[in-house]
């Protein structure tokens, strides 16, 4: 009984002389965010990264994220969400109705992430491998009522500021039914535009005193598997040239970056596992571009997700790490939980369970409180 007093009386006398916790320095512990990269892998649910990562050599660059969460996919009229709805509840905050680019279940326009961060000084990137006007990307710029409307779409871009855009779809801007050059609108603007034709996207150099587009595609890229090749590229472009950019600006506020691999979805779509496979392979480069400039950066944070699963694949009995027997259950999207990984400060705000719109709450929170 002594010793147990003696003991509590040290302890005792220890808490007393340590001061009150300085909460102050405590928070400033934490590492600013002052950059968001965020990854958008279409149609990924957890077998199409299973099926990557097995063939793969069973590793991929996703596993580097030690944060982990699931979101509910669901839109405003549909347990089975869409890309449209999906993305804008990742943009805008909001559930909405499947095809809406921006809009509210109302046909309202909602403000968009990256419109809040062109407003208060940060650098803005688009990069997909679809065309630019697709529903994801589009979801983040634009605000149409349906997302078949690609010309509507392609004009919205003029009425914004973001830094810079990659993907296909060059045929909306200039060779457009209404014989419009949205193109050399942009170039009146400060941009410099070019396109696969005519310049690598490799070979560019990519001046900090204009704003970048570069088309990819007269409309939709080549698959990977066919000779696509340059989401790496495009996100490590896009990166360095917003990191820069931000840099040469002022403010040095940091920037916001939305990355899509679009064509998981559509090889889902197809029901062709080499495609998935090919494309989550490819998606996975770009991961690596992100995590890298993040680790070195140390004020930037990576999230990764899908906005649905598709084709509802499966990888069955017989299969080997080099060698999948799969099956799908249908040619379109299910509501399956979908997967979030986080990367650096604020990572931690993204493990659990919640709708696919608290990923713009807390995308807003980490940037802008």
């Amino acid at each position: 009984m002594k010793n147990f007093l003696l003991l509590f009386a040290i302890a005792l006398f220890t808490m007393c002389n340590q001061g009150p916790l300085d909460k102050t320095a405590a928070k400033t512990t934490q590492p600013k965010i002052k950059n968001i990269i965020f990854l958008v892998a279409d149609g990924m649910g957890v077998t199409q990264m299973s099926a990557g990562m097995y063939i793969n050599g069973n590793t991929l660059n996703l596993e580097r994220c030690k944060v982990i969460g699931l979101h509910k996919p669901s839109a405003s009229n549909n347990l089975v969400t869409d890309s449209a709805a999906g993305a804008t509840a990742f943009a805008c905050g909001q559930k909405t109705y499947n095809g809406a680019i921006g809009v509210d279940k109302d046909g309202t326009p909602i403000k968009t992430i990256l419109e809040t961060a062109e407003e208060k000084g940060l650098a803005t990137g688009l990069v997909a491998t679809s065309t630019i006007t697709h529903a994801t990307p589009a979801s983040f710029i634009a605000h149409q009522p349906q997302r078949k409307m690609m010309e509507e779409i392609a004009v919205d871009f003029m009425k914004t500021e973001v830094d810079l855009f990659i993907g296909g779809g060059k045929k909306f801007f200039d060779g457009r039914s209404d014989k419009q050059n949205l193109s050399k609108q942009l170039e009146e603007k400060g941009y410099y535009i070019s396109d696969f034709v005519t310049e690598e996207l490799a070979d560019i150099q990519i001046s900090l005193d204009k704003n970048f587009g570069y088309f990819t595609a007269n409309e939709n890229p080549l698959p990977a598997y066919q000779g696509r090749d340059y989401l790496k590229v495009a996100s490590e472009k896009s990166i360095d040239y917003l990191s820069k950019k931000s840099k040469a600006n002022s403010n040095d506020k940091g920037f916001f970056l939305m990355i899509e691999g679009s064509q998981i979805d559509w090889g889902g779509h197809a029901n062709n596992s080499d495609y998935i496979v090919t494309e989550v392979i490819d998606f996975d480069n770009a991961v690596k571009a992100a995590l890298d400039f993040a680790e070195q950066d140390g004020e930037t944070l990576v999230i990764i997700t899908a906005d649905h699963e598709t084709g509802g694949y499966a990888i069955n009995k017989g299969s080997t790490m080099d060698s999948l027997v799969t099956k799908f259950t249908t040619d379109y999207h299910t509501a399956d939980l979908i997967p979030v990984y986080a990367f650096g400060p604020g990572a931690a705000e993204f493990g659990g369970i919640y709708e696919n719109t608290a990923i713009f709450d807390k995308m807003m929170k980490a940037l802008f409180n």
